[in-house]
């Protein structure tokens, strides 16, 4: 090292020296250490005070070139890292139940830091060391970094989001220095000497990370009492440690690779280093290695195999996220499936029959046409006790499920495991088929509540999308029902149209102008038939677009209709009103009003029609001098279906008239007293006019 770089890096170790004693004497002036008295108190001085003694003798090695400064600032590095352990480990309690991951984890650190200390002290001792022992020290120094970066990762993914705003800083402050020193010793591990423009700027790297740490102790000083460690933490900070171990371990092989490769020692090593990076891909994705590593922890590190709030919430997301019972069944199946590391499986539900059992999804299963049916002894045991079989257990034990055979389709599937009812209401909807686990897994009472549980929640799902999908079936058969009540009662009016010019025909048939009328009427009526039926079968409203209607045409030929049946009608229209609407629907709404009124009143009343203008819409009267209605009938019972005066009457056509004119914008209105008559008013939009209320007419300009 020139003179140059030794005085940037006396500087750069200056630095981080400087920062930390301040830091240092932060903390004791705010109370570290004499009023917070706690151990990740304490450890956070020990700690920073720790990194300044070793800033502060890494530069004078530099400055003064003594070896002695020089071992001790390995020593002081060492220790500040056993400090920072000791400070995360400290900041974060376990969950209920995981108590011995604080062991485990604090053993780690002890026998990472001690080894360390040990090669530290070798080679400041030991004279000329073998260069096994000169490999370790860059590989110890690496395996540190990792292991430090380990506990971070732990520390920041479970603290609860109360508390990461405070500890966000310190984390990104911590994982900073960590991550630097991971590259510069994975360097000289690699190539067999510490990079020197990466020592000479170390110093100044954890200078820059103090006022990080600064932050973190001025936001909240009780951080540290509301940490917890869980499960997912555990699992992927035990997957960090496990690819740190392996790359540490890789980058050894490498180095020795080219040591030893001769010419090709070069190449071979780039070929090792790329092999063992895919092969730790494929580890990564592989299902059977994360269940592995899971059911290890589990075993080793908690009271329980499940975080069940993890798994409650990861399971209801995933049933609330399927839309039809097809794609819910396969999400029911990897849900359970899930819970026991199983690959997958498959849903039997019952039929519309509720006879049989049959397969309705599959995951990672082969499809089987085979049925259970509901009668059977496997479906009674199922729905009577709510247990679940273990058809490993069964082979084994078959005694302990009574004199219940097994169905032969379920004993030819070799990979088949457990068989999960699903219960609503005492009664099985269905059942699931799980494959046999990816690992020897242990199914005890734990798993078996777990499984039952989540399984009443999964039948109560597809119970539900099932009776969804059933009412918006029976939903369509109501439309297709109500719109052919509409073409029953349209036909009845062209029927009673027909009929009335058959009898008028025994006596007019000779009169040329009862013969043009009446090839008109059939016309006319054809065209209207032909009509309904593309409603019919198309479930559309009738065809047409909405535009002007004359409605003084359309009086002329409801007059006419009238004085075929014989009964006179009185028509007032003493202007031209274009109204909005398509014609044959509002001919049949007025003409439908006539008819109604015609039959109320006997041949010695009078049944009028009046059409005018009231601001911005057509006003259409029909009033006759009939039977009338009561207001209860009015207010409960009119323009509801199947509601009629009359005894042969569906009461279909009221219904219809107050639909379209709803749709129009419109609005219909009855007056009505028994035995004196009844005045129906229509307001229609104008063709061309305003669509507002009638009370912006009225507003001042």
């Amino acid at each position: 090292m020139d003179s140059r770089s030794a005085m940037f890096t006396a500087w750069s170790f200056g630095v981080v020296g400087v920062a930390h004693l301040a830091f240092a004497l932060h903390l004791v002036g705010v109370g570290y250490g004499r009023s917070i008295r706690t151990r990740a108190a304490l450890s956070l001085v020990g700690a920073v005070a720790s990194t300044a003694l070793w800033g502060a003798c890494a530069a004078a090695g530099v400055v003064f070139h003594e070896p002695q400064l020089a071992a001790l600032s390995s020593l002081l590095d060492v220790a500040r890292y056993g400090l920072w352990f000791a400070f995360l480990l400290s900041i974060r309690r376990p969950a209920m139940g995981a108590a011995s991951t604080t062991s485990a984890l604090t053993a780690g650190a002890l026998t990472l830091v001690g080894t360390a200390t040990l090669v530290q002290c070798i080679e400041a001792w030991g004279g000329n060391l073998p260069w096994v022992v000169a490999r370790l020290i860059p590989m110890t120094s690496m395996a540190l970094a990792i292991y430090g970066l380990v506990l971070v990762e732990q520390v920041f993914r479970n603290v609860p989001l109360d508390s990461r705003w405070s500890v966000k800083p310190i984390s990104a402050g911590l994982a900073g220095f960590f991550a630097f020193d991971l590259y510069m010793y994975s360097q000289a591990v690699i190539f067999g000497k510490v990079d020197v423009d990466s020592y000479s700027i170390r110093g100044v790297i954890h200078g820059l990370m103090t006022p990080l740490l600064f932050i973190s102790t001025t936001r909240l000083r009780d951080w540290t009492s509301q940490l917890r460690i869980s499960r997912t933490a555990a699992f992927h900070s035990a997957t960090l440690l496990i690819c740190g171990a392996y790359l540490l371990f890789i980058s050894g092989v490498g180095y020795y690779v080219k040591f030893f490769g001769g010419d090709w020692g070069r190449a071979l090593q780039i070929g090792v280093v790329f092999a063992s990076l895919m092969l730790l891909i494929l580890l990564g994705i592989s299902g059977s290695v994360r269940a592995k590593l899971r059911f290890i922890l589990s075993r080793n590190f908690f009271r329980y195999r499940y975080d069940y709030r993890e798994e409650w919430l990861k399971f209801t997301q995933a049933l609330c996220s399927q839309n039809t019972p097809q794609e819910m069944g396969r999400q029911v199946i990897q849900g359970l499936a899930d819970l026991v590391e199983s690959p997958g499986g498959g849903l039997w539900m019952k039929d519309a029959t509720d006879s049989v059992y049959q397969q309705t999804a599959r995951l990672n299963l082969d499809a089987k046409l085979e049925v259970e049916k509901s009668s059977s002894d496997l479906c009674r045991m199922l729905e009577s006790k709510n247990t679940i079989v273990n058809i490993e257990e069964y082979r084994s034990f078959p005694g302990r499920y009574g004199s219940m055979p097994l169905p032969n389709w379920l004993q030819s599937m070799d990979q088949a495991w457990l068989v999960v009812p699903l219960i609503v209401s005492e009664k099985m909807i269905g059942f699931v088929v799980l494959q046999r686990a990816r690992i020897p897994f242990d199914t005890n009472w734990e798993v078996y509540d777990l499984l039952k549980t989540a399984s009443r929640q999964a039948a109560s799902f597809l119970a539900q999308m099932v009776a969804t999908e059933a009412l918006l079936e029976v939903s369509k058969f109501d439309a297709f029902n109500r719109m052919s009540a509409f073409v029953v009662h349209d036909l009845k009016n062209i029927v009673t149209q027909l009929s009335l010019m058959m009898k008028n025909a025994k006596r007019l048939h000779a009169n040329p102008e009862f013969q043009k009328d009446m090839l008109d009427t059939v016309e006319n009526s054809l065209e209207k038939m032909r009509q309904l039926m593309v409603q019919l079968r198309e479930g559309t409203t009738p065809a047409g677009t909405t535009f002007g209607v004359d409605l003084g045409s359309v009086i002329n030929r409801i007059e006419s209709v009238s004085n075929r049946r014989g009964r006179h009608l009185e028509v007032r229209c003493a202007e031209s009103v274009v109204s909005r609407g398509h014609e044959d629907r509002i001919e049949r709404v007025i003409g439908h009003l006539v008819h109604n009124a015609i039959d109320a009143t006997d041949t010695k009343g009078r049944v009028w029609l009046q059409v005018d203008k009231q601001g911005d819409r057509a006003r259409v009267v029909v009033g006759d001098t009939g039977h009338g209605m009561t207001p209860e009938f009015i207010r409960e019972r009119l323009f509801k279906p199947f509601q009629s005066t009359k005894p042969t009457g569906m009461g279909i056509g009221a219904y219809e008239s107050s639909q379209y004119i709803q749709e129009l914008g419109g609005k219909i209105s009855v007056v009505s007293v028994p035995d004196r008559g009844t005045e129906v008013t229509l307001l229609i939009p104008l063709f061309g006019g305003r669509g507002g209320s009638d009370l912006e007419v009225m507003r001042p300009k």
